[in-house]
């Protein structure tokens, strides 16, 4: 999963594998470890218990949760995105869940094999 955050914006995109995790299983995460020991962790679940998109944040975590529903027509359809405004202290924020794509123009060091692919790559586009 790759985590983008920018103010109160939050994105995830998971790659094929993870779709298919999240589908089996209910939650795929990821782990950022940092020299001093400490971690961050953010994960992706489904729950049966709510109605909508939410994201919060506890100790070390990152939880976003999807309804049951919605996550899995996600990863058994061609949709792309899932996107919601969550209520925040400050107003509201807002939260994406994307499938990754591979770029159109291979990057160097980056494996993209378990990524979507491009919808646009027969075009012969040249970006990401």
């Amino acid at each position: 999963m790759k985590l983008r955050i920018k103010g109160n914006a939050l994105r995830l995109r998971l790659t094929q594998g993870e779709i298919r995790a999240l589908a089996e299983s209910g939650q795929v995460q990821e782990r950022t470890e940092f020299p001093n020991g400490a971690a961050l962790v953010y994960r992706v679940r489904s729950d049966d218990k709510i109605q909508d998109i939410s994201v919060g944040y506890e100790g070390s975590l990152i939880d976003f949760r999807i309804p049951a529903v919605l996550a899995a027509r996600w990863c058994a359809t061609e949709l792309v995105t899932l996107s919601a405004s969550v209520p925040v202290p400050s107003g509201s924020a807002q939260v994406a869940l994307e499938k990754d794509y591979a770029c159109l123009v291979p990057r160097p060091g980056e494996d993209e094999s378990d990524h979507f692919p491009h919808p646009r790559a027969a075009e012969g586009h040249g970006s990401c």
